[in-house]
């Protein structure tokens, strides 16, 4: 959205207004110009609360709540080995860094699996502010070239009948010294190897940490999973062109399948009350790649972890959140997480938080002592904007997860309060129907601090 520059306090105010309708949080909107109108200043959270302003839900976005099929074009493998597939993007902790991942080689399904070396392929993303496809370009080529590393992890069920899982090769490279706003153009793979390398893909750096400088448009997306109403939020997310996607849990529902695959159900222990363990069908997260491939190529992702993603293995689920641990990559190290549990970043004028529910969260523990001092380096000259994001909500009326999470909220609520977070989004809240019931980007799912 293109922005109006004015010099007075007034119309300064109104652009602050107008990044609210950019960035998904229009609660604000209306009772914001009200205030700006008789106080002639910027309102804060603190004003409020505000009336909100809401929309209609568009039933024809509503598509089905039946899966989508693995055989499905979107969801089949479309690269053949060793070309990369399930392209994604993750932002840095700022805009002169971008994380790119992929993977090579085919997943495995069986009983006795052997697996992949990931170092058989190596790890390469090759870039420049230049297309190497367009016309008269033809003897161009990329001035950078950055490496990275690549691992293999495995879902295993010591369990008579249950089958195991070893994925494909999944490649993390970081891309350092980018141009804030900038479109780069890159390819990755391994490019000593014939077929190799992707098909040139493009992406837009984030704009730089500043006061006057957000992005263009943010998506954010919860409980998202792989159904007929899934392809209907994901083409809707593709319509409006985010310049970033809050991903805030649950991705892809894998748990709600026997290991074996066949049909998810809305509720594993209902349907399998005598199954030895929490199971989960691997090749589901594979589709899912697949499926959000012509965005995550293009648009960096940044997701946190939800309850569907702990995916219990081994004896007794001693092991949990292998693909989630393994397949994305995010800015952990660069804001001084030591986990991907938890982590933040900046996109222009907004500092995002995004905390783990489902690790330690007690005042005595590395989450909250991280999280103290993220929140003491947040410079509000440069990031006016503080938002936060987890995956099940501290407040909500419903009965299957009434305060589900009171303790967090003990524990955690007024070191926000205290630091003044903007807007919190959370999911979770599906209404029972978790496989098969989609939180439509740009909603918000939360409550505003």
């Amino acid at each position: 959205m293109a922005l109006p520059t004015t010099s007075t306090a007034a119309a300064a105010g109104r652009r602050h207004c107008h990044r609210l309708l950019a960035l998904p949080m229009l609660l604000l909107v209306p009772s914001c110009l009200v205030l700006l109108a008789e106080a002639s200043r910027i309102p804060t959270t603190l004003d409020g609360p505000f009336p909100p302003a809401t929309r209609a839900f568009d039933r024809a976005l509503r598509r089905g709540s039946d899966d989508v099929p693995l055989t499905d074009p979107r969801l089949a493998p479309r690269a053949q080995p060793p070309a990369p597939e399930q392209i994604a993007l993750a932002a840095s902790a700022d805009a002169d860094s971008l994380w790119v991942s992929w993977v090579t080689g085919r997943a495995q399904v069986g009983s006795n699996l052997t697996p992949l070396d990931p170092a058989a392929v190596h790890s390469e993303v090759w870039y420049g502010e230049c297309s190497a496809t367009a016309a008269g370009n033809a003897a161009y080529s990329y001035p950078y070239v950055a490496t990275g590393s690549s691992e293999v992890y495995s879902q295993l069920y010591p369990y008579t009948g249950l089958l195991n899982y070893t994925s494909g090769a999944i490649h993390h490279v970081r891309l350092r010294g980018l141009r804030p706003a900038t479109r780069y153009y890159y390819r990755c793979g391994d490019s000593s190897l014939p077929g190799g390398l992707s098909d040139e893909r493009s992406f837009t750096t984030l704009p730089a940490a500043g006061a006057g400088s957000y992005p263009r448009r943010i998506a954010v997306v919860g409980d998202l999973g792989l159904t007929g109403n899934s392809t209907a939020t994901v083409d809707h997310l593709a319509q409006n062109d985010p310049s970033l996607v809050l991903m805030v849990g649950d991705m892809t529902y894998a748990n709600q399948y026997l290991s074996t695959g066949g049909k998810g159900v809305p509720c594993f222990s209902c349907s399998f009350p005598n199954a030895p363990i929490r199971e989960s069908y691997q090749p589901r997260w594979d589709g899912w790649g697949r499926f959000m491939e012509p965005i995550t190529s293009k648009i960096p992702l940044m997701v946190i972890e939800g309850n569907h993603e702990i995916e219990p293995q081994g004896h007794g689920g001693e092991v949990t959140f292998a693909s989630y641990l393994a397949r994305f990559a995010v800015p952990s190290k660069e804001s001084g997480s030591n986990t991907k549990f938890y982590y933040s970043f900046n996109a222009g004028g907004i500092h995002f938080i995004m905390l783990g529910a489902y690790v330690d969260y007690n005042h005595t523990g590395a989450q909250y002592s991280w999280l103290e001092k993220d929140l003491q380096r947040v410079d509000r000259r440069v990031t006016p904007w503080v938002v936060a994001a987890w995956h099940p909500p501290w407040y909500n009326s419903y009965s299957s997860h009434y305060q589900e999470f009171e303790c967090m909220r003990q524990e955690m609520e007024d070191l926000l309060y205290r630091h003044r977070v903007d807007i919190v989004f959370s999911g979770h809240m599906t209404l029972g129907n978790a496989p098969h019931q989609v939180i439509t980007i740009l909603k918000l799912v939360g409550f505003a601090i």
